[in-house]
């Protein structure tokens, strides 16, 4: 299956309840790779690879959590990168 790369932003409840870690379980566990991090606007941005339907799991897991509100997400593609982990910045 073909791998893609999209760069997402998430806003909402999305700072100070785990989502971070939460990415980077999920992504680990799901064989993607690329990053996570805290913006100052108080949104989070990722960058993640893989295969589409996989992605697709991550983001599902990050609104059935509990903790995390996610009210927007905004979602670029991006060229692949050549990268072998996942990682919280």
């Amino acid at each position: 299956m073909k791998e893609e790369r999209k760069h997402f932003v998430f806003s909402g409840r999305v700072q100070g309840v785990g989502f971070r870690y939460s990415a980077y379980y999920l992504a680990r566990l799901l064989e993607l790779t690329g990053w996570v991090r805290n913006e100052y606007d108080g949104t989070v941005t990722m960058e993640v690879q893989g295969r589409p339907e996989q992605i697709d799991r991550l983001l599902q897991k990050l609104q059935s959590d509990r903790l995390i509100r996610i009210d927007h997400i905004s979602a670029t593609n991006l060229p692949l990168q050549a990268e072998r982990t996942f990682c919280v910045r």
